[in-house]
């Protein structure tokens, strides 16, 4: 994958707004979480790559308008790295493609959960990909939440069936991609990003549509249209959400959207959560929690000296 120069921002060119990042971040788990309960009754009837073609197609329509009512297209559609948007593209479209066909084949639930592990892959590459600093304490919540994650999906003999290998491959991924947009964000506006994503995936998966097509009914072209609004408004908020904070900051937020999936499973399916996913829940969204405290704090010292081996 080619990215922009591997170099920390420039204070000159980018300054990171924590507080706008962790609203942005929030937004994007409500949209996603409602176009997963959707994909998920989708793929019920239709091949996942459908699917995801009117995902990405309809996905246009908020990223075109957000770019009109913005930056316009003349700024938009400039970009200094091609090939850089083009590997973001694919990771993405390799992310959307192992998360769709988990939620086929495992309940909406446990697919979730499994791609929580994201957070833990992503720091891990915070690291020596795009140069951050994650003390010891965030580390430690991380791995926490990790442990809660495991407590959701109870892991036994037979847990790395394909669902949950297709979700754990995922994850992985999708921390990929976030890293991908953290490089391109530092001289990519956010809008650029999302849109040639949204349109060299909805490409790509055109590709596909002679070999497995089902004509959808009215209802079924209803649905379609909310999960690519949903999901572009999605994508939209979180491209934005790494290119203001940094991405072990924003990415443990992702947590939230478990209790989503807890609810609409409940409400839609008739899953009731039992008492290990709620326990789960509660340690994998405190080490969340937990992480947005330590980032306030080391805010609020940035200009006092440390102790020599204090850490966030």
């Amino acid at each position: 994958m080619t990215v922009p120069p591997h170099s920390p921002p420039s204070p000159h060119t980018r300054i990171d707004n924590t507080p706008r990042g962790i609203a942005s971040m929030l937004t994007s788990v409500l949209f996603f979480s409602l176009m997963n309960v959707l994909a998920k009754l989708l793929m019920d009837r239709f091949p996942v790559t459908e699917v995801m073609f009117f995902r990405s197609l309809f996905a246009l329509i908020p990223v075109c308008l957000a770019i009109h009512l913005g930056t316009g297209f003349a700024t938009a559609l400039r970009t200094r790295y091609p090939w850089g948007h083009m590997g973001r593209s694919l990771i993405g479209l390799t992310t959307m493609v192992a998360m769709f066909w988990s939620f086929h084949l495992l309940p909406l639930g446990d697919a979730i959960a499994l791609n929580f592990a994201a957070p833990l892959f992503l720091t891990a590459l915070s690291v020596p990909l795009l140069s951050e600093k994650v003390g010891i304490h965030r580390w430690s919540a991380v791995l926490v939440g990790f442990a809660g994650v495991l407590i959701i999906v109870r892991p036994s003999g037979d847990v790395l069936n394909l669902g949950a290998m297709i979700a754990l491959f995922g994850a992985l991924t999708n921390a990929l991609a976030m890293i991908a947009i953290r490089q391109l964000s530092r001289t990519e506006r956010p809008d650029t990003i999302v849109f040639y994503f949204t349109l060299l995936t909805t490409l790509l998966l055109g590709l596909s549509l002679p070999f497995s097509w089902v004509s959808p009914g009215p209802m079924d072209w209803l649905l379609l249209l909310a999960t690519g609004l949903f999901g572009g408004c999605g994508q939209l908020m979180l491209t934005r959400a790494y290119s203001l904070a940094p991405a072990a900051v924003v990415a443990p937020l992702n947590y939230t959207s478990l209790l989503l999936a807890v609810i609409f499973g409940w409400f839609m399916w008739g899953e009731v959560p039992t008492g290990t996913m709620a326990a789960g829940a509660a340690v994998v969204m405190a080490s969340g929690l937990y992480i947005l405290h330590r980032e306030t704090r080391r805010r609020t010292t940035v200009t006092k000296p440390l102790p020599a081996g204090d850490g966030d």
